[in-house]
């Protein structure tokens, strides 16, 4: 089918009140149908979800997830607003689900594209700048195809833009917003941090050659 135009995705977006990510990809689904689109966005729980996102959250649990071997561990603070819901089966579950992501994840480094420091930002703009297939384009086609590929690696990055690993069609953020929808309370995962076994020691190398022609020199 034809582009979905911007025009369209702001008036479901205006109708909705959902992302403008989402409202493109229920258009999509639905063939441009407005109303089809509503109501895929109702079914995923994402109308419901993007009304809740501003209230505020500040209950929640840590949860954890060790990979079979113990060489990988993740700790993750996913929010919502109430302990009840805290305490429910199906939070705890996402939570869950949310651990394991993370282990499966091993280049995600930040919950959100909104959190990663400008720093980095700039950094994968200059590294991408300075790629030799871009040398000769004209400079407004280069700043296209950079905004294009840090946009990509932004989302690389980022939890919430991953595929979900028990279900490819969504991403870890459309997983939430079904929970949101589930719960009735906004849902926010705050922060995570990963383990991986033996990460950042220096294991020491010893060439096993060169030991054995020492001991054999040694004994002559």
């Amino acid at each position: 089918m034809a582009e979905i135009s911007a025009k369209l995705v702001k008036e479901l977006r205006d109708k909705t009140g959902a992302g403008m990510m989402d409202c493109k990809k229920a258009l999509k689904e639905t063939e441009g149908d407005v109303t089809k689109a509503t109501e895929w966005l109702r079914q995923k729980g994402i109308t419901s979800a993007e009304k809740k996102a501003g209230r505020v959250a500040a209950e929640g649990i840590v949860g954890s997830y060790i990979h079979t071997g113990g060489r990988v561990g993740v700790l993750v603070e996913v929010n919502c607003e109430t302990d009840f819901v805290a305490r429910r089966e199906e939070f705890q579950t996402l939570v869950k689900n949310i651990a394991m992501q993370v282990a499966a994840c091993p280049n995600v480094e930040y919950v959100n594209v909104e959190g990663i420091p400008t720093a980095i930002v700039e950094k994968e703009k200059e590294i991408e700048m300075g790629r030799d297939d871009l040398g000769k384009k004209p400079e407004n086609v280069k700043e296209k195809i950079v905004q294009g590929r840090i946009e990509k690696r932004l989302k690389e990055l980022s939890l919430m833009d991953q595929p979900y690993i028990r279900d490819q069609s969504i991403t870890v953020e459309e997983l939430v917003k079904q929970t949101i929808a589930q719960l009735g309370e906004n849902i926010q995962v705050r922060r995570f941090t990963r383990y991986v076994l033996g990460e950042g020691i220096e294991k020491e190398e010893s060439n096993f050659a060169e030991e054995v022609a020492a001991q054999m020199g040694g004994k002559q």
